[in-house]
């Protein structure tokens, strides 16, 4: 091995070893910041919850309620008992009560012996039963599914697939432990905002990819893209007269800190930017990549032809982009479209629902972080990439009558 080849492989190992080391310090100072003085996951006063398995079902019976019709409502208590496997009383057996009544529009199927669920210890004297079902338990077999992606991540990306993961697990960390403490302190959501996607831009290019000029173009056109977008957002919040109000939740989010209420304008501001970073990350990635082995291949790169490549790139990746986010907003929210659709009166009223509008803009905003970020990437790529050949003439591509075995098109 050459030294040369040598000092490459030290110093990328030193970028990476540098990158783990300064996110753990960023995300624990930061986690302690917004967190000071802050409850999170306290719960409801009284109330408590444990993991259970169910053992038997001790009891089955019909319950009617009277709700002034002609015909009473029925519904079902299941007693069943459960053995407890987390808490204070790990181990032991105790008696539980399942409800399942006329009033919720779907309840939760009948529990059978073998299921794993979560059981509510409820400070209730007027029930005879300490013990209500809340939940399945679902978490087990969602860290299954996770895991069996983990592994294929691994075996198809190999170090690579091994880099996602750590980065991913920043990501999360990020958001979990420092971006959503910040928002629920009353912290100043937009610079919050900013800051956490800076920070998984650079730590996730700098994880995956390494120190090199792929990387400082994708992060610059990425960032471009992100702050085009939130300069964007904020236009148009003026414009469209946003309130943040586009759910119920949304009055439960403004009494969660009476003393700092939180800005529901900003979480919109925010969830843009948060919601639209992975789709400019990987446009820019791409174009970036593409544009790098285009460099690493052909001996002559001028930088015309770097950015008119990259252009070209940008457009076959737009258009699935584009759709990708567009679908997945209106994915993540297709019941609540369901529901206005069904119950307004007419189009012009639909579309001018906020909740409506602030989708729309979701998508809008974000493809258009994405067009903004074909061109600069492509630009950065260019003026990084691109060489001047001294003495050489501009590579021109032959005429068909020019073409003999001796003729090399510039591959190596």
């Amino acid at each position: 091995m050459s030294n040369k080849l040598k000092l490459r492989i030290n110093k990328e190992v030193l970028v990476y070893v540098l990158t783990i080391i300064l996110s753990v310090i960023l995300l624990i100072v930061g986690n302690r910041i917004t967190t000071k003085n802050l409850n999170i996951l306290s719960g409801a006063e009284g109330v408590k919850a444990e993991k259970a398995k169910v053992v038997e079902i001790l009891s089955s019976k019909k319950v009617e309620y009277d709700l002034g019709g002609d015909n009473p409502e029925t519904g079902k208590d299941i007693i069943f008992s459960a053995k407890v496997l987390s808490g204070a009383l790990k181990g032991s057996e105790i008696k539980a009560l399942q409800t399942i009544d006329p009033f919720t529009g779907a309840s939760l199927k009948e529990v059978e012996p073998g299921d794993k669920v979560i059981l509510y210890n409820l400070d209730n004297e007027d029930s005879e039963y300490d013990w209500v079902l809340g939940e399945y338990l679902r978490t087990d077999i969602l860290m299954v599914l996770g895991a069996v992606f983990l592994i294929f991540l691994v075996i198809f990306g190999r170090f690579k697939g091994f880099n996602t993961i750590v980065s991913l697990a920043f990501t999360c960390v990020a958001i979990f432990a420092v971006f959503i403490p910040a928002v629920l302190q009353g912290f100043n959501i937009y610079f919050w905002s900013i800051i956490t996607c800076i920070f998984i831009i650079t730590m996730s290019f700098l994880i995956i990819y390494g120190a090199n000029r792929k990387s400082l173009s994708a992060g610059i056109g990425c960032l471009a893209g992100i702050l085009v977008s939130g300069f964007l957002t904020l236009i148009m919040d003026r414009l469209l007269k946003l309130t943040g109000l586009v759910s119920e939740e949304s009055l439960y989010v403004i009494r969660v800190n009476p003393t700092h209420p939180i800005d529901l304008r900003a979480i919109i501001f925010a969830a843009i930017l948060i919601g639209a970073i992975g789709a400019i990350m990987d446009v820019s990635m791409s174009i970036s990549a593409a544009l790098a082995e285009f460099k690493e291949k052909l001996e002559y790169t001028p930088f015309s032809l770097i950015i008119k490549s990259g252009m070209a790139i940008g457009r076959d990746i737009m258009g699935t982009m584009a759709n990708t986010l567009i679908l997945a907003y209106i994915g993540s929210s297709l019941s609540v479209v369901l529901l206005l659709v069904s119950y307004n009166s007419s189009i012009l009223e639909l579309m001018n629902k906020e909740m409506i509008v602030v989708e729309i803009l979701q998508s809008l905003v974000g493809s258009f972080g994405i067009l903004v970020t074909i061109p600069i990437t492509s630009l950065i790529c260019a003026y990084l990439f691109s060489e001047k050949v001294t003495g050489q003439k501009p590579y021109k591509a032959p005429a068909a009558d020019d073409f003999s075995d001796e003729y090399t098109d510039g591959w190596k």
